[in-house]
């Protein structure tokens, strides 16, 4: 059962991979190259992804043959937009905002490799499916037993 426990515990690795990267590789290079350092990482680790996803565009219910890419989608879960400018400005978040309504996906995470503190200039993004997952699965055990 997927949980908020488990998406955020996700997010936290992959937030830890990109840390990672940014210490190794520092700042000043493009975001090809940090996404393939994270996808490195991410493998260590044994954490599932894929990169470069397809997403198309679909408007009214009919597909107009063209398509949007994902940077790296987590676990079939977590969208992954990396980033590697001097500024965030708002159109990132939106970008990110639309990925994940498109894939129906409960969280993103917005990644710049131009920051000192990865941790801190992360912005993590969530969705209304992210709301109504269970907090645990404790919590949804003791729901079950009327606890």
């Amino acid at each position: 059962m997927i949980t908020k426990k488990y998406v955020n515990e996700l997010s936290y690795e992959i937030v830890g991979c990109a840390i990672e990267v940014n210490k190794q590789m520092g700042s000043g290079l493009l975001e090809s190259v940090y996404e393939r350092c994270l996808i490195d990482e991410l493998e260590a680790k044994g954490i599932n992804y894929q990169s470069q996803v397809r997403i198309p565009i679909l408007y009214k219910g009919k597909d107009l043959g063209g398509h949007l890419i994902i940077d790296i989608l987590v676990e079939d879960l977590i969208v992954v937009e990396l980033k590697a400018v001097d500024e965030m400005v708002p159109i990132y978040e939106a970008q990110l905002l639309s990925y994940l309504k498109l894939t129906n996906k409960p969280k993103g995470l917005l990644i710049n490799f131009n920051s000192t503190n990865i941790a801190k200039s992360t912005i993590p993004l969530v969705t209304k499916l992210f709301a109504e997952l269970p907090e645990d699965n404790l919590s949804e055990l003791s729901a079950l037993s009327g606890k």
